[in-house]
């Protein structure tokens, strides 16, 4: 019997994707809590405009542009490739490191403290939801990253690459439709 697989036949998939799914229902909670405010309000967004879509847009395209690195990354790890692996990873996590930082810029032009009001609450509650994944994910990227540089880069690390991309297909997933209830449900609202 091997000591790891990939995909569905690891235990640890099935446990990543149990985490996805608890999640979800904690992202769907946390909407459904916005769109309460929305109706109980009339008028929303209360007393700020929408936030700025300049930092929040190209977070979401570096977010979509990161789908072919992840996918990469993926296929390198299913191939126990260790060169591509060790450079997708790295890849990776710049690309997370580069949204953590569009994420702060992101928050500099919300309109709106956290404090302020149930607007400013539950804005300020999804984003820091969402960016608890991000840096869940992108530290476990990291981690990953540096174990493919030592002696602990073979056997199942590989398969631990694959179960890294699936869960931050879940983080951009997920983000998708914060990205158009945040920013653009109120403009067309």
């Amino acid at each position: 019997m091997p000591s790891y697989a990939y995909d569905h036949r690891s235990p640890i998939w099935w446990g990543t994707l149990g985490f996805a799914a608890a999640e979800g229902m904690g992202f769907a909670l946390a909407i459904g809590a916005y769109f309460y405010l929305v109706f109980i309000n009339g008028n929303w967004p209360l007393s700020a405009p929408p936030p700025d879509l300049l930092w929040s847009s190209l977070f979401t395209l570096v977010m979509l542009a990161s789908l072919w690195p992840n996918h990469m990354a993926k296929r390198d790890g299913e191939r126990e490739d260790l060169a591509r692996s060790r450079r997708d990873l790295v890849i990776m996590s710049l690309i997370g490191l580069a949204l953590v930082g569009l994420r702060v810029l992101e928050l500099g032009f919300l309109h709106v403290r956290w404090d302020q009001n149930a607007y400013g609450s539950i804005l300020w509650f999804l984003l820091g939801l969402h960016t608890l994944h991000l840096v869940t994910d992108l530290g476990d990227t990291i981690v990953l990253a540096v174990l493919m540089f030592t002696r602990h880069g073979h056997g199942k690390r590989f398969s631990d690459i694959g179960d890294n991309a699936f869960y931050w297909y879940f983080v951009i997933a997920s983000w998708l439709p914060i990205y158009l209830l945040i920013y653009w449900f109120p403009r067309w609202w």
